[in-house]
């Protein structure tokens, strides 16, 4: 396959200066994924070749790019399930090319060494403070703003109290990456009434609900007039291949405020 000479800015959005607690991986993932050593070998190959120039041979980062085993989406990666629609995308605005040709199997090799050398350094103990590198006013901005974060949230309502129920390193994998949610779907009827609920199924025949009374409902597709499906996590998704290192840290800084 051919790939391109090096990856650049490769997890930019998560890395360049935000300094984890590698040891608290465990407040991310119960255990860490096992790693198998033949595909870290494969990884660390593939890596080298490809990576090595911008992210340096141990994946430690460099002038030109950032730390990848300080990157929530190498924490949260298994097998590469995070980072292979990662690197599908890439970072067109900041220079990363997308790897949409990038084979499963390599991505997966990939995720390999950075898992083993994440095992390599885990317990290695780092100051907290050296998480909290931003401006909170500047996060403040962006929540209210560009980040578009108080379209559904609030730091009275949801986010009340949110810097002290969760340490850092979960409150930056909380909004990077956010643990599912039930997708919503509203059906409507040729009558024009509309139902509403959890989406249980849907294939191109089906489509079944659970309303608010715990009724469950089923049509044929082709009986009713629309569904629509609203992904709760449609809005942080279509975040992730914009944020800037400036506006994770700044972010971070402001949460952590709202006490």
């Amino acid at each position: 396959m051919n790939l391109p000479s090096k990856i650049v800015v490769l997890l930019r959005a998560t890395g360049v200066a935000m300094v984890l607690l590698v040891s608290t991986v465990t407040a991310v993932r119960a255990q860490a994924p096992a790693v198998d050593p033949a595909a870290a070998a494969r990884g660390k190959g593939i890596f080298g070749a490809n990576c090595s120039f911008c992210h340096g041979a141990q994946a430690t980062g460099t002038e030109q790019a950032p730390n990848l085993l300080r990157s929530p989406l190498v924490f949260q990666d298994k097998g590469g399930d995070v980072l292979g629609p990662f690197l599908k995308t890439g970072r067109p605005t900041l220079g990363m090319p997308s790897f949409a040709s990038l084979a499963p199997a390599q991505v997966s090799d990939i995720a390999a060494f950075l898992h083993q050398r994440l095992t390599e350094v885990r317990g290695k103990r780092l100051p907290e403070a050296a998480l909290l590198v931003g401006n909170a006013d500047a996060g403040r901005a962006y929540f209210n703003g560009p980040g578009k974060c108080s379209t559904c949230h609030s730091p009275t309502g949801d986010l009340a109290g949110i810097g002290t129920k969760l340490q850092p390193l979960a409150l930056t994998t909380a909004f990077l990456t956010p643990q599912a949610k039930p997708e919503q779907v509203r059906v409507t009827l040729p009558s024009g009434e509309a139902v509403s609920g959890t989406l249980k199924f849907m294939d191109e025949f089906t489509v079944a609900l659970i309303d608010s009374s715990g009724t469950y409902h089923s049509w044929v597709r082709s009986s009713v007039k629309s569904v629509d499906v609203t992904d709760p996590l449609a809005a942080h998704k279509e975040m992730l291949p914009h944020y800037t290192d400036t506006e994770i840290h700044n972010l971070l800084a402001y949460l952590v405020t709202l006490k």
